[in-house]
């Protein structure tokens, strides 16, 4: 195959919410977006104005639905994949809130923070991200699609970027995807690789 007929999946990062603008972790809260999470799909909506997509996919959440159809991509196919990592007894919490309760607590590292909070369900391990992640990533590479468009979440794209290229899920720590942003995943001669990203 020709370098340029490579797959390119290119990741959009729903607009903010209120949640996201107050760093609460959302998973399975199904919140709309801000009237700046409007803007921010407005502004991806000139930015892939003229654009071209083989396949167009979404998490099933509101937040990245709304921001799809903002951006003039009224029906996407949902994937449930795409869904942002399940925060489990940390839904809702902030990342210090939860470092008070757990010392040290990161998502790549420690996967859903280990609380009893009213008896929540157990969220998801990194390990079971990285199965539900890479489903999407080996379907974008094996699809012979030339540009795949994928609307999600902050945690869950980071991740899928680093399965794309083939790095520890964990270095996505330090590859922050604001609200509103663009990413583009592609190739660098015959190595995956992160073209763009928070465009």
């Amino acid at each position: 195959m020709a370098e340029d007929d490579r797959t390119q999946l290119w990741l959009v990062r729903h607009g903010a919410t209120e949640w996201s603008r107050d760093g609460r972790h959302t998973s399975t809260t199904d919140l709309d977006l801000l009237p700046q999470g409007r803007e921010d799909a407005e502004v991806i909506a000139r930015r892939l104005e003229g654009e071209h997509f083989d396949l167009v996919l979404s998490s099933p959440r509101l937040r990245a639905r709304e921001t799809a159809r903002l951006a003039g991509f009224d029906s996407p196919e949902i994937d449930p994949d795409l869904v942002e990592w399940d925060y489990g007894p940390g839904e809702g919490l902030t990342s210090v809130q939860i470092g008070e309760l757990v010392p040290g607590w990161r998502i790549w590292t420690h996967g859903a923070p280990d609380l009893d909070r009213d008896g929540m369900a157990p969220g998801e391990s990194r390990q079971q991200v990285e199965e539900r992640l890479g489903r999407v990533v080996a379907r974008a590479k094996a699809s012979g699609l030339p540009r795949i468009l994928v609307f999600g979440h902050g945690h869950a794209l980071r991740a899928l970027a680093m399965l794309w290229i083939e790095q520890p899920v964990p270095l996505a720590a330090s590859f922050p995807f604001v609200t509103g942003a663009l990413g583009i995943l592609g190739w660098e001669k015959d190595s995956p690789a992160l073209v763009r990203w928070n465009s």
